[in-house]
Formats: structure tokens, sequence, C-alpha cells
């Protein structure tokens, strides 16, 4: 299973990158992103940056892995996915609108 992991770039030579996720710096690929500058929050995935994403996006994950790395240790998950826990699950959009329209089988 391949995790995205959120960085923070701190510096960048055209497509490549020096990014943190605080708890290490990492040489990142910024080629699917194109030159980003210092500041500016990537989802990486095996040092490559995929997307970019908004500073409390990178922190909702943060968290999470977090969590799961507490969990993993045999501590406990905490707040972790608070973000899940105060919401009722949501369906997709074209499920949704499938739902909305009576509808009971796919």
């Amino acid at each position: 299973m391949c995790l995205g992991i959120p960085m923070r770039i701190l510096s960048a030579d055209g497509l490549a990158a020096r990014a943190t996720d605080g708890r290490e710096d990492s040489l990142i690929d910024l080629s699917l992103t194109g030159p980003l500058d210092p500041g500016t929050w990537v989802l990486t995935f095996l040092g490559a940056a995929r997307e970019v994403i908004a500073a409390d996006e990178a922190a909702r994950i943060a968290a999470a892995l977090d969590g799961l790395r507490s969990l993993m240790a045999g501590g406990e998950l905490g707040d972790a996915f608070a973000d899940l826990d105060a919401r009722a699950p949501q369906l997709p959009p074209h499920l949704a609108a499938a739902h909305a329209a009576g509808k009971t089988i796919a």
C-alpha cells in the first residue's frame, strides 16, 4: 500500500525540491506538479509530489498518519480522525444523486 505524505517545500531548483514533513527533510521530484514556491504544501508518494494541497488538508492528513503510527506502536488512535468522527458518512456525488432520485439498486 502506498501512503501520501504531506510535505512543505523548503526550497526548489527547477523540478527538484527540498521538502519537510516535520520529521525529516527529503529531496522530492516536482515533475508532476511543475516548479513550486517555498512554503507550498504537496502530497507526495514515493518521493514525488503528486498534487498541491492546502495547509489545513496537510494538517488533517498528518494527524491521521500520526494516529496510525501511534496505533501501530501499541498506543491509542486519539483524535487522529476527529474530522471524520464529527460528521455523518457522505456518499460520492453520483450515489447521492441516485439516492435522492429514489433508486435503491445500482
